[in-house]
């Protein structure tokens, strides 16, 4: 019986990208959309807001009604607001932002986690980004919402342990989609991140073989997998691939 993945933001980018990675893999797939159109190779998406608690209930409970389970979510929908100092920005995108790329992966997070906890675990992808790691002049929303996610991350991962729960930021770096080249940070940028890159990665993390970096941050087009796999295997070190507060030294009362 074929593994079954949830992805969200299905219909297009990255999302789409990963459906199908994971369909030529032999998974099950379940793409969730906001229109509910079709993908790309024609696949039809599931209609669903994932900042709309009622209709993200309804969407998991129907995946679990016909497949019987969820091995992987992948958190993938997100937004990205127009480029401006914050206050410049427009309070409804800001916020839009930051209920797409928050409250979203929080509520499937919330839907999900419960029904793999019953069937002895599973996986969690939450696409994060560099930018979470960082301030930005232009971005205070996406990168604000990026840290926050990778706080969820860690809170899954934390909590999710001992019922065999993992949960990962996956950053993906920067892949040519309609989103990345309406940003004006991209407009020049010839060189693109392989979607073969996030494939690899997403689908390395779903077999299992980077266990070991459950709460912390792998970055596709960066890292090598076999790198990843070996350290994996050995263990991380305290804070490592994780967001930190850096002390100025070791006469830092925060050290």
């Amino acid at each position: 019986m074929p593994r079954v993945a949830l992805i969200t933001g299905a219909s297009r980018g990255i999302g789409a990208i990963l459906a199908g990675a994971f369909r030529e893999a032999g998974w099950q797939v379940v793409g969730l959309s906001r229109s509910g159109g079709d993908d790309p190779t024609g696949a039809p998406t599931v209609a669903c807001d994932v900042t709309d608690e009622a209709a993200v209930g309804a969407a998991v409970d129907a995946v679990v009604a016909e497949h019987g389970r969820i091995d992987l979510l992948i958190n993938n929908a997100g937004l990205v607001e127009r480029e401006v100092p914050l206050w410049e920005a427009d309070p409804q995108q800001w916020w839009q932002v930051m209920e797409t790329n928050v409250r979203g992966p929080f509520l499937m997070t919330r839907a999900v986690v419960p029904h793999m906890i019953a069937a002895g675990g599973g996986r969690v992808i939450n696409l994060n980004s560099g930018s979470g790691t960082r301030e930005s002049d232009v971005l205070t929303a996406y990168h604000a919402s990026k840290s926050a996610l990778a706080r969820l991350t860690g809170g899954v991962a934390l909590a999710g342990a001992e019922h065999g729960v993992l949960a990962f930021d996956l950053a993906p770096g920067v892949i040519e989609t309609d989103m990345t080249h309406g940003m004006e940070l991209h407009r020049d940028r010839t060189e693109w991140t392989s979607p073969a890159d996030v494939a690899a990665l997403a689908l390395a993390i779903a077999d299992g073989d980077l266990d070991g970096f459950s709460g912390r941050f792998v970055r596709a087009g960066a890292d090598d997998l076999d790198v990843l796999r070996a350290k994996s295997a050995r263990g991380m070190g305290e804070g490592e691939r994780m967001l930190r507060l850096r002390p100025w030294g070791a006469d830092d009362p925060l050290a």
